[in-house]
Protein backbone atom coordinates (compact mmCIF):
# COMPACT_ATOMS: atom_id res chain seq x y z
CA UNK A 1 0.00 0.00 0.00
CA UNK A 2 1.44 3.41 -0.88
CA UNK A 3 2.17 6.12 1.68
CA UNK A 4 -0.73 8.25 0.48
CA UNK A 5 -3.13 5.46 1.40
CA UNK A 6 -1.59 4.57 4.73
CA UNK A 7 -2.72 6.51 7.76
CA UNK A 8 -0.24 8.34 9.96
CA UNK A 9 -1.23 6.94 13.35
CA UNK A 10 1.15 5.73 16.05
CA UNK A 11 1.37 2.17 14.76
CA UNK A 12 1.74 3.19 11.12
CA UNK A 13 4.53 5.66 11.97
CA UNK A 14 6.24 3.02 14.08
CA UNK A 15 6.16 0.57 11.17
CA UNK A 16 7.76 3.14 8.84
CA UNK A 17 10.47 3.93 11.38
CA UNK A 18 11.23 0.21 11.70
CA UNK A 19 11.29 -0.16 7.90
CA UNK A 20 13.90 2.63 7.86
CA UNK A 21 16.08 0.71 10.31
CA UNK A 22 15.25 2.74 13.42
CA UNK A 23 14.85 1.28 16.90
CA UNK A 24 11.11 1.71 17.39
CA UNK A 25 8.49 -0.06 19.47
CA UNK A 26 4.74 -0.10 19.03
CA UNK A 27 3.93 -0.05 22.72
CA UNK A 28 0.33 -1.16 22.26
CA UNK A 29 1.32 -4.28 20.33
CA UNK A 30 4.71 -5.15 21.84
CA UNK A 31 3.84 -5.64 25.50
CA UNK A 32 4.73 -2.25 26.94
CA UNK A 33 1.11 -1.44 27.86
CA UNK A 34 -1.47 -3.43 29.75
CA UNK A 35 -4.92 -3.02 31.25
CA UNK A 36 -4.85 -2.67 35.03
CA UNK A 37 -7.41 -2.19 37.77
CA UNK A 38 -7.00 1.41 38.93
CA UNK A 39 -7.78 0.55 42.56
CA UNK A 40 -5.63 -2.56 43.00
CA UNK A 41 -3.08 -2.29 40.19
CA UNK A 42 -3.85 -5.88 39.21
CA UNK A 43 -3.08 -6.52 35.55
CA UNK A 44 -5.92 -7.80 33.39
CA UNK A 45 -4.51 -10.43 31.06
CA UNK A 46 -7.69 -11.15 29.10
CA UNK A 47 -9.81 -7.97 28.83
CA UNK A 48 -13.32 -8.26 27.41
CA UNK A 49 -13.86 -7.22 23.81
CA UNK A 50 -15.90 -5.15 23.47
CA UNK A 51 -15.60 -3.70 26.94
CA UNK A 52 -18.77 -3.53 29.01
CA UNK A 53 -20.28 -0.26 30.23
CA UNK A 54 -18.17 1.25 33.02
CA UNK A 55 -15.00 -0.69 32.12
CA UNK A 56 -12.92 2.43 31.48
CA UNK A 57 -13.97 3.91 34.82
CA UNK A 58 -12.36 1.01 36.65
CA UNK A 59 -9.52 -0.09 34.37
CA UNK A 60 -6.74 1.92 32.76
CA UNK A 61 -4.30 1.45 29.88
CA UNK A 62 -0.98 1.56 31.77
CA UNK A 63 2.72 1.52 30.92
CA UNK A 64 5.34 -0.85 32.31
CA UNK A 65 8.15 1.48 33.45
CA UNK A 66 10.76 -1.30 33.61
CA UNK A 67 10.23 -2.06 29.92
CA UNK A 68 10.68 1.60 28.98
CA UNK A 69 13.86 1.73 31.09
CA UNK A 70 15.16 -1.33 29.22
CA UNK A 71 14.35 0.32 25.87
CA UNK A 72 16.27 3.43 26.92
CA UNK A 73 19.26 1.27 27.88
CA UNK A 74 19.05 -0.53 24.53
CA UNK A 75 19.25 2.81 22.74
CA UNK A 76 22.58 3.46 24.51
CA UNK A 77 22.81 7.16 23.73
CA UNK A 78 21.16 6.81 20.33
CA UNK A 79 17.55 7.25 19.36
CA UNK A 80 14.71 4.93 20.28
CA UNK A 81 11.14 5.63 19.26
CA UNK A 82 8.41 4.68 21.69
CA UNK A 83 5.06 4.78 19.89
CA UNK A 84 2.23 4.75 22.37
CA UNK A 85 0.19 6.79 24.78
CA UNK A 86 -0.76 5.21 28.10
CA UNK A 87 -2.89 7.05 30.63
CA UNK A 88 -0.01 7.08 33.13
CA UNK A 89 2.48 8.65 30.72
CA UNK A 90 3.72 10.99 33.45
CA UNK A 91 5.15 7.94 35.26
CA UNK A 92 7.73 7.54 32.49
CA UNK A 93 8.07 11.11 31.16
CA UNK A 94 11.51 11.49 32.79
CA UNK A 95 12.85 8.70 30.56
CA UNK A 96 12.26 10.67 27.34
CA UNK A 97 14.30 13.50 25.86
CA UNK A 98 11.55 14.38 23.40
CA UNK A 99 7.81 13.85 23.19
CA UNK A 100 6.19 14.05 19.77
CA UNK A 101 2.44 14.21 19.61
CA UNK A 102 0.52 13.32 16.47
CA UNK A 103 -2.48 15.63 16.25
CA UNK A 104 -5.59 15.01 14.19
CA UNK A 105 -9.04 16.56 14.12
CA UNK A 106 -12.08 14.82 15.66
CA UNK A 107 -13.61 13.85 12.32
CA UNK A 108 -10.38 12.16 11.24
CA UNK A 109 -10.13 10.32 14.56
CA UNK A 110 -13.73 9.12 14.35
CA UNK A 111 -13.13 7.87 10.80
CA UNK A 112 -9.90 6.07 11.73
CA UNK A 113 -11.47 4.34 14.71
CA UNK A 114 -14.58 3.36 12.76
CA UNK A 115 -12.64 1.89 9.83
CA UNK A 116 -9.53 0.39 11.40
CA UNK A 117 -9.14 -3.35 11.44
CA UNK A 118 -6.10 -3.81 13.72
CA UNK A 119 -8.23 -3.78 16.90
CA UNK A 120 -11.70 -2.82 18.04
CA UNK A 121 -10.84 -0.11 20.57
CA UNK A 122 -12.88 3.02 19.89
CA UNK A 123 -15.89 1.31 18.41
CA UNK A 124 -17.78 1.15 21.75
CA UNK A 125 -19.30 4.54 22.74
CA UNK A 126 -17.32 4.77 26.01
CA UNK A 127 -14.08 3.95 24.19
CA UNK A 128 -14.84 6.53 21.52
CA UNK A 129 -15.50 9.16 24.19
CA UNK A 130 -12.20 8.31 25.89
CA UNK A 131 -10.32 8.46 22.57
CA UNK A 132 -11.83 11.85 21.77
CA UNK A 133 -10.90 13.14 25.22
CA UNK A 134 -7.33 11.86 24.81
CA UNK A 135 -7.17 13.44 21.35
CA UNK A 136 -7.98 16.85 22.87
CA UNK A 137 -5.16 16.57 25.44
CA UNK A 138 -1.83 18.21 24.60
CA UNK A 139 1.30 16.97 26.37
CA UNK A 140 3.12 19.94 27.92
CA UNK A 141 6.31 20.61 25.97
CA UNK A 142 5.49 18.13 23.21
CA UNK A 143 6.49 18.72 19.63
CA UNK A 144 3.25 18.75 17.66
CA UNK A 145 3.12 16.92 14.31
CA UNK A 146 0.10 16.96 11.98
CA UNK A 147 -1.01 13.33 11.84
CA UNK A 148 -3.22 14.00 8.82
CA UNK A 149 -0.20 14.55 6.56
CA UNK A 150 1.10 11.72 4.36
CA UNK A 151 2.74 8.98 6.39
CA UNK A 152 6.23 9.38 4.88
CA UNK A 153 6.13 13.11 5.61
CA UNK A 154 5.10 12.50 9.22
CA UNK A 155 7.94 10.00 9.69
CA UNK A 156 10.42 12.42 8.06
CA UNK A 157 9.36 15.19 10.44
CA UNK A 158 9.69 12.97 13.50
CA UNK A 159 13.12 11.70 12.43
CA UNK A 160 14.40 15.20 11.71
CA UNK A 161 13.14 16.45 15.07
CA UNK A 162 14.73 13.56 16.97
CA UNK A 163 18.06 13.80 15.13
CA UNK A 164 18.41 17.44 16.21
CA UNK A 165 18.91 16.13 19.73
CA UNK A 166 22.00 14.12 18.80
CA UNK A 167 25.44 15.65 19.25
Amino acid sequence: MGDRQRRAGKSAVCAVLKERGELAVDADNEGYHHWADRATGQVVTDPPDPVPAGWLDRFGWRIDRAKVEALRARAAGGIAFFCGCPENHEDVRDLFDLVVELVIDEDTLRHRLRTRTSNSFGKHPEELAAALEDNAYRHPGATIVDGTRPLAEVADTILATARRLLP
